[in-house]
Parts: structure tokens; sequence; C-alpha cells
């Protein structure tokens, strides 16, 4: 064969070869794979989908540190804590889902009737934690089926080091054998940290931001979800409408903050704050290109 020749070969083997690794990649997150390749949260099209248990890789379990491995959720309900929720009367509905996503200590006994009863995965902030605890029985011992995945950063999440938050899960496992504990691995919370940033153009920490509950849950359930219905969350330009009611800013507190006076002056704050209108921004670019619908309030991606 020709030098000319040759060179096709060896190119067109090469582009093969990549392309093979590409597809790999995608499939199945692996970890020495480039970043491009572990974005499936913005696709245009969703990830093949595969008989069988994914790997999903961002989530390490307590205390043997291994990824989650299950079958991915067919449908979702996203359930948000907002007061929107007192009322709805849509927990029947929630409950229909493959899979209900809820946040922190939301509660479900005494409001069933509007956010149901089934909770399949839990997303806790590491500040939550101390909350759950406060009642215990309910959340671990009558829920033992539900999955808690817990994010945080710092010192109080270090496996290595032990950190307080760390060894309070882990002392939790103890406690309940079987309960599911998993945690934002290192990688997967800087990456959150830079979707936000490729979303919005702001560094999190130099724009003095804290990402909420509500962005590591939806970051998860893209993951995890192939259709996903969202309960209870405004849009961004919600709280500038005159005509808003006022709702709490948690249903299960009724009579404390106001919703929308807590998501303006988070997102007015110069430092150490929520940016919850910005986020919702994000989401609603999101719904544009994955199956996601915003249900009661119902409103339409921008």
């Amino acid at each position: 064969m020709k030098a000319p020749g040759r060179l096709l070969l060896i190119i067109l083997c090469s582009l093969g070869f990549s392309a093979a690794y590409i597809l790999l990649c995608c499939w199945a997150c692996l970890p020495f794979c480039p970043a491009s390749c572990l974005d499936p949260h913005l696709s245009t099209h969703s990830r093949p989908t595969v008989p069988g248990p994914l790997h999903f890789s961002g989530y390490s379990s307590v205390p043997d540190g291994k990824p989650l491995v299950r079958e991915p959720c067919r449908s979702c309900a996203v359930v948000s804590s907002s007061g929107q929720m007192l009322g709805s009367g849509l927990g029947a509905e929630i409950d229909s889902a493959e899979c209900v996503l809820r946040m922190n200590q939301a509660p479900t006994v005494g409001f069933e009737a509007d956010v149901g009863r089934r909770s399949t995965l839990r997303v806790v902030s590491h500040t939550s934690v101390p909350l759950l605890l406060r009642n215990y029985s309910h959340y671990f011992q009558h829920a033992r089926d539900t999955l808690y995945v817990v994010w945080g950063q710092g010192k109080h999440m270090d496996r290595t080091l032990g950190g307080r938050t760390y060894r309070t899960l882990l002392q939790l496992t103890k406690m309940y054998p079987g309960l599911q504990v998993y945690t934002f691995t290192e990688h997967m919370m800087a990456y959150c940290d830079q979707v936000f940033q490729d979303e919005t153009g702001k560094n999190r920490r130099q724009s003095g931001s804290f990402l909420s509950t509500g962005w590591f849950t939806m970051i998860l359930a893209l993951e995890l979800c192939e259709e996903i219905v969202v309960y209870g969350m405004v849009s961004d330009s919600y709280c500038r409408e005159e005509s808003h009611p006022s709702v709490p800013y948690h249903y299960f507190e009724k009579g404390r903050l106001d919703e929308c006076q807590m998501y303006l002056a988070h997102e007015r704050a110069p430092r150490s704050a929520h940016r919850f209108i910005t986020e919702k921004a994000v989401f609603s670019r999101w719904a544009k290109k994955r199956p996601i619908v915003f249900a009661h309030p119902s409103w339409r991606t921008q």
C-alpha cells in the first residue's frame, strides 16, 4: 500500500476509535472521559436507554463509596417545598409517578392530599441533616425505602478526615441497617458549580452564590429521569408580577417567611445568598431541551 493510502487508513482508524471512545464515555460516564462527555443534563437528546440498572458515578454510598446503581425512572415527580403546594390537591397525581423526588426535611404526614405520600428519593443539604434527625422515626424508620442523597462541600462532608456531617451519616447507616444514604462526590459538586457558571456566566464563589437544594435535585433528576414534572416551582418572573399571591417559603411552615420576599432578598444580596430566581431561569432553558413540565403553578418556558 502506498504511503498516502496508509496515512488515510491510519486517520480513518483513529477517527473510528475516537468515535467509539466518545460513545462509550457518554454511555458509561467513565471518570477519565472528557468533561464534554459528562454533560448529559443539557443535551438536546436524552441519553440512550439501556436495559438494566445504570451506574451514576456522581453519587457515592455511605460507607463503602460505591456509585449509585439503579434503574432509571420513566417518570419523575419533583416536589418543591414551596407554599405553592398548599391546597393544590395534587397528592394522588404526584404519587402516580414512578419516582417521587423531595427536598430536605419537607414532610408528607399531614400534607398527603397536597404533596402525596411516597418518597423515592430525597435530596438533602448538609445543613438540613440535623433537621431530619429531629424526626428520625419518620424519615429513617417508617420510610425505609427512601434513598437519601446528601450534598455539601468542605470539611463537614470530608470522608477521609471524618467530617461532622459525614460521621452523622455513617452513624445513621449503623443504626438503621439497609438505609440507603449517598453523598454527592467532590467531582459532582464541582460539576454543579461549573454548570452554574456555564449557564449564568458567573463564578459561583466569586459572585457570592450558594446553590440551592432545588439546583442539586434538578441536576440529579436530569440524570435519573426520562420525563420530569415539577410541582410547586414558580417561574423566574413570578415574583415580579404585581398580582402574585403570598405563600409561605415552605408549605410546612405556615405564617413564616413569604416565598417571594425570600427569593427577592436572596437575589439582591451581594454575598452568601441563594440565587433562586436565576436558577429558575436556567431550569426554564433546560425545559426547552429536555422533557420537563412545570405544574402548579403551570408556566411555559421562556
